[in-house]
């Protein structure tokens, strides 16, 4: 993975749903999702033109700016039909409850 600084975002996540829940109204999450992944920018520019993203067993071109998945390998295979990747933010660590849980230093 290259650690070369590019305007993109540096992860998203992409959940792989059935095509009906797809089009439900409101975002879709973790737990409508058949498969998620957290993906991450690899430096590369896809057969789309778009930024490549990587992780979890998937390998995705995503428009940054609309979140389009422009294409998509889940184990080195394609996506079938009746199914639709959804992009969304990376879920970001949890904040500790307690005030007096430590911190990294």
């Amino acid at each position: 993975m290259s650690t070369h600084w590019h305007p993109y975002p540096r992860s998203f996540e992409i959940l792989l749903v059935p095509e009906h829940i797809a089009n439900h109204p409101g975002p879709p999450d973790a737990a409508t999702a058949l498969r998620s992944a957290v993906v991450e920018v690899t430096g590369e520019i896809g057969e789309s033109g778009y930024p490549r993203y990587a992780g979890g067993g998937m390998v995705a071109d995503i428009d940054p700016e609309t979140r389009t998945v422009e294409g998509l390998l889940i184990d080195g295979y394609e996506v079938d039909y009746g199914l639709s990747a959804r992009v969304v933010d990376a879920p970001t660590p949890d904040t500790p409850d307690t005030p007096d849980a430590p911190t990294a230093v």
